[in-house]
């Protein structure tokens, strides 16, 4: 007999606040940071795995996720390790734009309501975003058999990784809410994935390995 695969657990942080967080859509542009509150809520999350004691950090490229990483870094000491697949959609023309101008756009509706049709003007679209996101994570789980991992992301990369494990469409994807510094854990390699946790935001005793 085979032996299945040992199963990888993967802790889905969304970083911290910034100061444009809930009024830009920032995207991929560089030079965004955590504020101050941003710093706490960082060093908040980091308190809370810590004890889960992962074998392995990643994060987006952007600022505000690897410094959302950094105090992870240190409770768990641990590198952190860029891993661009885990970085924010490709929104294109849509970056820097205010939600209160999109809000008006006669996509917006398409956004919110059947985001798997919709690409973003010269960006990227819900669907890749969501095949990289989850190619990602497999090939994460992959490298880590056996144990527990954390991944520093944004929101629609992990609301749309929680979808897919949780076997949602993905039309429906925005109907779940990751605040930030949130604790979104799910499970791959041993059958169909599992959904532990999602949108956690307070201690995660229950995760810890026994």
């Amino acid at each position: 007999m085979v032996a299945s695969p040992r199963p990888t657990t993967i802790l889905l942080v969304r970083h911290g606040v910034t100061s444009t967080t809930g009024k830009i859509l920032p995207g991929r542009a560089p030079g965004l940071h955590l504020s101050d509150a941003g710093v706490g809520q960082a060093e908040a999350v980091a308190a809370r795995i810590a004890p889960l004691r992962p074998r392995a950090l990643y994060a987006s490229p952007l600022e505000r996720t690897r410094e959302t990483a950094r105090p992870i870094a240190a409770a768990i000491g641990k590198r952190t390790v860029v891993h661009r697949g885990l970085v924010e959609c490709d929104f294109g023309a849509w970056t820097g734009k205010t939600l209160t101008s999109l809000s008006k756009k006669p996509e917006w509706r398409q956004v919110q309501d059947s985001p798997s049709t919709f690409r973003f003007p010269d960006g990227e679209s819900f669907i890749e975003m969501q095949q990289r996101m989850w190619d990602t994570l497999h090939t994460l789980a992959e490298r880590h058999r056996g144990g527990t991992i954390v991944a520093v992301s944004h929101a629609d990369p992990i609301k749309a990784a929680v979808a897919m494990a949780q076997g949602i469409p993905l039309d429906l994807f925005q109907r779940t809410v990751i605040s930030p510094c949130s604790v979104s854990a799910i499970v791959l390699g041993r059958g169909r994935p599992m959904v532990l946790c999602v949108n956690s935001l307070s201690q995660l005793t229950e995760l810890r390995p026994s």
